[in-house]
């Protein structure tokens, strides 16, 4: 896909997810944030650029770890995902974090300007994301590091059918080459080819609780990278893929709910 292609439809497309996106990911998500705040050895006082913030969930965590004294360059592709993390951010009276839009391949941010940078599974969704992790080494001072979460092998991932199952009506894959960084060790090879020293990584299992199919298919459909396609569908095809998707996850059935597989992989590395 056209990469301005690309950015276009994960700008809208996330546009369209915002407003559901906490209450579909933010605990399944939550292991993964965890591990990866875990490798970042965050101090106070130290200054943070982030991409792909989203709503900010993990800004206001790495917020509460620097302090006042430090600082966080939040920024995403989408305003709307941004307008809800100011929102949050005022609310709390969270002033150590700023809020950006700004496309991760194009930071416009001086040199040598951070300790820490940041990606909790957004690279995904870039066009190119070595270009991304370039940037963010260029932002970074001597010696700062970088940490990035991403989702890990499609076999692992027991949701991974709604890509095909909206693939196949609409006339442009949704999000290309969505595994490839989890699959071996693309992820560590990526972060050597942006220029990082001293890569660690890491994989991590987990399961994607849902108490009802509703939440299953809401995560699945409506705050997740297929929602500008869902939104734009007819009522009987919305019902349709949800039956399809529904019905790929049955293996996970728990009683009303399902506990759906689903893997990691963190990576952190220095400049």
């Amino acid at each position: 896909m056209e990469p301005n292609l690309q950015r276009r439809i994960q700008r809208y497309g996330w546009d369209r997810a915002a407003a559901y996106y906490e209450s579909s990911w933010q605990w399944q998500l939550r292991p993964a944030q965890d591990l990866m705040l875990q490798m970042a050895a965050l101090q106070p006082g130290e200054r943070v650029i982030e991409i792909a913030c989203g709503t900010g969930l993990v800004s206001f965590r790495m917020a509460e770890t620097v302090g006042k004294s430090g600082f966080i360059l939040a920024t995403d592709i989408s305003e709307k995902m941004l307008n809800i993390a100011r929102q949050v951010g005022y609310q709390k009276n969270i002033d150590q974090v700023q809020f950006s839009r700004m496309e991760a391949e194009s930071l416009d941010v001086p040199e040598g300007s951070f300790n820490l940078a940041a990606c909790a599974l957004g690279l995904m969704y870039v066009p190119r994301p070595i270009k991304a992790l370039q940037e963010l080494h260029r932002a970074l001072l001597p010696g700062g590091r970088a940490v990035a979460a991403v989702w890990g092998q499609r076999d692992q991932c027991g949701w991974a059918e709604i890509f095909e199952i909206v693939d196949k009506r609409v006339s442009s894959e949704v999000c290309p080459m969505f595994f490839n960084l989890g699959n071996k060790d693309m992820l560590k090879r990526s972060f050597e080819a942006a220029g990082f020293k001293n890569i660690r990584m890491e994989r991590l299992l987990t399961q994607l609780a849902y108490a009802t199919a509703a939440e299953a298919c809401a995560a699945a459909f409506e705050g997740g990278p297929v929602a500008l396609a869902y939104f734009k569908f007819e009522e009987w095809v919305k019902e349709e893929v949800k039956k399809e998707y529904l019905h790929s996850i049955k293996v996970f059935q728990e009683g009303e709910g399902y506990l759906v597989p689903g893997e990691f992989v963190i990576a952190s590395g220095y400049k």
